[in-house]
């Protein structure tokens, strides 16, 4: 169900996500800035999606852990027609592989949405946006390395957005 303005224009994201249990520290990870999957404590491997057990090995002898952010692309498409509401937002649906190993669905950011722009096994670093009450990980080109702080803040838009580099 969709929320509207008194002008009648549709409210996007007008229903954050609702964590579960399982989901809790993937959007309290978010809202810090920081991207957290779930390790396997007996087999050493990252998964996602949440889930109380490794996906893996099945062990239950799991943690949660912040990872790197850095991404390559895997595959994409490019939304021509967003839905009402979502114009403002990339319409860059992607599936990035994480370099710890797990893949993830997300939006690319920071590149003009055009095929010549989003080669295959780009890399890729994570940015948090704040969509509503919630804050999301996209992921945008991976800039030059650099020694500098952890966290900087990029502006996008009418939305902030945050680049996380480990």
């Amino acid at each position: 169900m969709n929320t509207t303005t008194p002008a009648g224009a549709v409210k996007p994201f007008a229903h954050a996500p609702e964590p579960t249990p399982e989901t809790l520290p993937f959007w309290e990870g978010a809202r810090a800035g920081e991207l957290r999957i779930q390790r396997c404590r007996s087999c050493a491997r990252h998964y996602f999606d949440p889930r109380p057990h490794c996906r893996h090995c099945a062990s239950a002898d799991t943690e949660w852990t912040r990872v790197s952010g850095r991404a390559r692309l895997v595959s994409y498409i490019i939304n021509h027609r967003p839905a009402p509401g979502f114009r403002d937002y990339s319409p860059v649906i992607a599936m990035v592989q994480l370099d710890e190993g797990p893949t993830l669905m997300s939006n690319i950011v920071g590149v003009e949405p055009l095929p010549e722009n989003l080669p295959l096994d780009m890399r890729l670093e994570v940015r948090f946006e704040e969509r509503g009450e919630a804050v999301l990980p996209v992921f945008a080109p991976a800039a030059p390395a650099t020694d500098g702080p952890n966290t900087v803040a990029v502006p996008s838009g009418s939305e902030q957005t945050r680049q996380v580099t480990a």
